[in-house]
Formats: structure tokens, sequence, C-alpha cells
């Protein structure tokens, strides 16, 4: 049984998401402040967090970033009333594998929870990918899902390690937004696409690729993103 962790201030909310989830076979803990969130998260060990954008104290893109200074490998998904772009670029950038739109259909929220439970696995070998492989100062563990720079192991969470190995699978290979977003995100809005940016973005800091100067992960302008092995 999914264990969710549900970060949401609105005490109506909060109790619709947690009966909807609930209904659909979860295990859910609630929390209604960024701090008591944090405290169940130790306790709880969730496998996904639900966490809402904007939140009394301690704000949710602050536990955003508390969550992934102690845990890389727990999705989170990230929701926010506005739907604002900036807000949400900015929540991605903090760390969100994904986000949702407030008023949250049920059916909505577990489809991108059953998308992110799915990626927390990786992407397995199609047999004729290595298991391991080495890019320059990169190498990539396909069987034990793991990435090393320089020989020190490279944090990364679900959403960052499965478009790693998407691209690395085949280098050189120009894969757009879309198909990028549709292979690690499972979703076939275009809109969307800020998805791929902010997680490619995240990826390069993390592999220590200099700024302006991505070494593994190439934009293609007007196409979309490639591997380079190095």
């Amino acid at each position: 049984m999914p264990r969710v962790l549900l970060i949401e201030d609105d005490r109506a909310v909060r109790e619709g998401v947690q009966l909807a989830l609930r209904r659909q076979g979860h295990d859910v803990a609630a929390a209604g402040t960024g701090e008591d969130g944090l405290e169940q998260l130790r306790s709880f060990r969730p496998d996904v967090v639900v966490l809402d954008l904007m939140l009394p104290g301690m704000s949710g893109l602050d536990v955003c970033r508390r969550i992934r200074g102690v845990e890389d490998q727990v999705p989170i998904i990230m929701a926010t009333a506005r739907g604002d772009d900036v807000d949400i670029v900015i929540g991605l950038e903090a760390g969100a594998d994904d986000y949702v739109v407030k008023p949250v259909q049920a059916r909505v929220l577990e489809a991108r929870i059953r998308a992110v439970l799915r990626r927390v696995g990786g992407t397995p070998s199609d047999g004729t990918t290595p298991k391991t492989e080495t890019h320059g100062e990169l190498t990539i563990d396909r069987a034990a899902l793991t990435v090393t720079h320089q020989g020190a192991p490279v944090a990364l969470a679900p959403s960052e390690l499965r478009l790693l190995l998407t691209l690395s699978a085949s280098p050189g290979q120009v894969f757009s937004r879309q198909q990028l977003l549709e292979a690690v995100w499972e979703h076939s809005y275009h809109g969307d696409s800020r998805l791929v940016d902010a997680c490619v973005k995240r990826l390069r800091t993390k592999m220590g690729e200099p700024p302006g100067q991505p070494r593994y992960i190439q934009t293609v302008r007007g196409f979309g993103y490639q591997f380079r092995s190095r």
C-alpha cells in the first residue's frame, strides 16, 4: 500500500484529498504546516509527498528544499492554487518532481502519484544497453540505478534519474521536449514542457556542468535535448 504524505494547510482540502487517496488504497498521513510535515517525513517515511506551495510559516518551497536536503529518492508532487508559471518553475527548480494545479481532481492526482511511483524504478535496460557505462567523468550503473561523477555519488531525485537514463541510453539522439515529457513524466500536454527544462537545469547542476557550457546534456535549439558522451 503506497504511503502518501499530504502537506496542506486548508483543512477542508486536506480532508477531501485524504479521503480520496484512501479510497484509492493509499496509506495517508496529513499535515497542516510545513514544520509538521517535516516531522512526519521522518516518522511516516512516505513513498510520495504531495506538497502545497502556499503554506503558513515555512513555505512549500522551503519545505521542498528541506526534503531534498535529506531525502533525494522520495518523489514530491507540488500543488499550486495559482497555476502561475513563475511559481511552478520555482517549485520545480527547488526539487519537485511534478505538479498539479488546485483545485485538484482526484483522478488527476492519482494519475500523477502512480506515474511518479513508477518513475522511482528508473528505466530498465533493454538488454542491448550496457548496465554500467562511463561517459568521461560520469558513470551510470543502470542495474543499481546509481550515478557517480569523478567517483563521487550524485544524488538524484526520481525524475532526474529517469531523465538521465532516458537520454544517455541513446547518445547523440535528439529528443524533443514532448518525447521526454511522455517518456519520463507520462504526460501528454505540451504546456508541461517546463517540467523537462527545470529537470535538465537541476541535472546539469548536480553533474557539475559549467553554467552555459553543458558537457553531457546539450540543448538543440528548436528541437530539444541530446546526451553527448565525453
